[in-house]
């Protein structure tokens, strides 16, 4: 639209060659569109009085041929040298006359020639909607000038332009081509001209006289345009069909390959058409309904295999492969069972069972397969979680509290100690409790027994029931190393008491059989029966053990492992009364072993002190 404005501009100096024809005769009019149409002209002081005069009338022959109103070309005028002055805007006039009656008041400003200056001044004031610029209507400015710019063009005229001002360059006498060129909208053949004198001015026009008013080039001429030619009044230009963009040339056209741009959202592959595109996907790909993205084609998943067993899938392929214990065929699909006991290391101890895809090892008669599914073992190598609660109290004292320790390491070399075998925990209670190591922190009988001996004697009360209770709630969970409960790994507690418990022992005892957990009651002394009893798992009598001397506790030890693994027994261990005769009589005979021992202690201190006297006298 625009280049059909400005060619009417063109066209329009034509009209200054129809001067040539009686006054009389008006001028033809060139029916266009609506134009805003600014004069930038030179009134430096190179431009001469008679010059100015000449530019006047210039102006005034090219209005004469448009067709001027507010809803049709508007007309503004702005002069410039060293400053930039408005003459007159594009509201400001609506008629002809005075327009041209405007133009000859002009007063030149006859100063420097700042061209820059003047098209920035142009951009910002004169096509504005204050100054009358209209929305959607093309803004075209001529430029007359004759000379070089004083500041710079190039940047502040691609400016104008990038906001859709079409520059037409008019240059007289000294005005520099380059400056022109830099100004002016291209093409430039059709935007640029230069004359020798403010005198031919108006002939820059005579070539465009066989293009004006109603000439179509695009019929009339070789116009060259590969695809559409777009007639405007006077000229031409091409266009290209959807899809394609117009090349450098002008003429030619080339695909817009939005592919090759990456203009697209295309997840896999991009195809590409003129101005336009589709998606497809790899191999083994399917393009999913937002026709973007793509889905990996799983024919396993879709049934569309003949595998016998297992179907291996890969976008758009598949492979077949066996079960564990079969192996495929040659034909790539089928599979044949195999031995797992001749083609694996299986590790079985006594014998290696095979079954379809998988093995499974047994023992022979009167052993039992270990934890690890390999080993074979008796009972002595059961796996088991002992937790062993010891009475640290002061009526133990120190040198039975030793005993305990041994008792302890006993009781450890009976079993099969390992991590995946028996574990073992440790703790001492008195007036309060404390874990000297927990299930899962030795895996060997020896680390076991040497961190026993290093157990420091607690002293003071005896609080059997708290003892219970954090067995219960700590020392047998999986945190501590308690194996869980749905292995069926045995737990068992053994509570170790020289005398009565200062607390309830009924409620936690209880529960603590009442969680799966087996308990063994070891009395010593002073212990009571019917707490031993009470926290004894039934059969009673096979779990707990009294005897009257600590002395006696290793034979305790060595027959334990009975209840624990009742195949190695070699006989009924007899379960003490401490009120039966025989007890009775094995107190007595300790307590006057005793007493005898004390007997002798004292005679030994009253000898000592029958010296001390005499020792005092003598030195009197």
């Amino acid at each position: 639209m625009k280049m059909r404005q400005l060619s009417a501009f063109i066209l329009l100096t034509l009209a200054v060659l129809a001067t040539a024809r009686p006054k009389t005769e008006p001028a033809q009019k060139c029916k266009t569109g609506p134009v805003d149409l600014v004069f930038l002209i030179d009134s430096s002081r190179s431009v001469r009085p008679h010059e100015f005069e000449t530019m006047r009338k210039f102006m005034i022959d090219i209005i004469n041929t448009l067709d001027i109103g507010l809803n049709a070309t508007r007309v503004g005028v702005v002069q410039y040298s060293s400053q930039v002055r408005t003459e007159f805007t594009l509201k400001t006039h609506a008629r002809l006359s005075n327009i041209v009656k405007a133009i000859n008041q002009i007063i030149p400003l006859a100063q420097g020639t700042m061209t820059g200056l003047a098209i920035r001044y142009m951009m910002n004031e004169a096509f504005t909607p204050e100054a009358g610029d209209r929305p959607k209507v093309p803004n075209v400015a001529v430029i007359v000038t004759d000379g070089r710019p004083q500041d710079r063009v190039a940047e502040v005229a691609a400016e104008a332009r990038e906001k859709g001002i079409e520059i037409y360059a008019v240059g007289v006498a000294r005005a520099d081509m380059t400056s022109l060129r830099a100004m002016a909208s291209p093409p430039f053949e059709d935007h640029v001209f230069l004359v020798e004198s403010f005198d031919l001015i108006h002939q820059f026009g005579i070539q465009f006289q066989d293009k004006l008013c109603g000439v179509d080039l695009c019929l009339e001429s070789d116009h060259g345009c590969e695809h559409i030619c777009e007639s405007t009044p006077g000229s031409y230009h091409c266009l290209c069909l959807p899809g394609y963009t117009v090349n450098d040339d002008g003429k030619t056209c080339a695909a817009i390959d939005l592919c090759a741009e990456r203009k697209h959202n295309c997840e896999q592959l991009c195809v590409s058409s003129p101005g336009s595109f589709t998606c497809d996907c790899n191999k083994g790909y399917k393009l999913n309904n937002d026709k973007r993205t793509c889905s990996t084609i799983d024919l396993c998943a879709e049934g569309k295999h003949d595998c016998e067993q297992i179907c291996v899938s890969a976008p758009g392929v598949f492979t077949c492969d066996c079960n564990k214990g079969f192996k495929l065929n040659k034909d790539k699909k089928t599979c044949t069972n195999m031995n797992m006991c001749n083609t694996v290391e299986h590790g079985c101890e006594y014998q290696c069972v095979s079954t379809p895809g998988s093995y499974h090892c047994i023992c022979p008669e009167g052993q039992l397969l270990q934890d690890d599914g390999k080993s074979c073992g008796t009972c002595k190598s059961a796996n088991i979680d002992l937790v062993l609660l010891i009475d640290g109290s002061k009526s133990v004292r120190p040198q039975n509290f030793e005993l305990v320790k041994k008792f302890v390491n006993q009781v450890v070399d009976s079993l099969d100690v390992s991590p995946h075998g028996t574990r073992v925990g440790l703790v001492q209670y008195s007036s309060r409790v404390r874990t000297e190591f927990p299930l899962n922190m030795y895996h060997t009988a020896d680390e076991i027994k040497a961190a026993v001996m290093k157990v420091e004697y607690m002293e003071k009360g005896t609080m059997t029931g708290l003892a219970l209770k954090h067995m219960l709630e700590n020392s047998f969970s999986e945190a501590e190393g308690a194996r869980p409960l749905s292995r069926s790994i045995p737990r068992i507690g053994l509570v170790f008491t020289d005398g009565r418990s200062q607390d309830d022992i009924t409620e936690y005892a209880k529960k603590a059989k009442e969680a799966g957990i087996t308990m063994y009651a070891v009395g010593v002394g002073k212990a009571v029966e019917d707490e031993l009893r009470e926290i004894a798992s039934e059969p009673v009598e096979k779990h707990f053990y009294y005897t009257t001397d600590f002395t006696a506790i290793s034979t305790i030890a060595e027959n334990l492992k009975l209840n624990v693994c009742p195949e190695e027994s070699q006989g009924e261990i007899e379960v003490k009364d401490p009120c039966a005769c025989e007890s009775l009589v094995e107190f007595q005979q300790a307590t006057m072993n005793s007493l005898e021992q004390v007997t002798q202690k004292l005679a030994g201190m009253t000898a000592r002190l029958e010296q001390l006297e005499n020792q005092l006298f003598s030195r009197k």
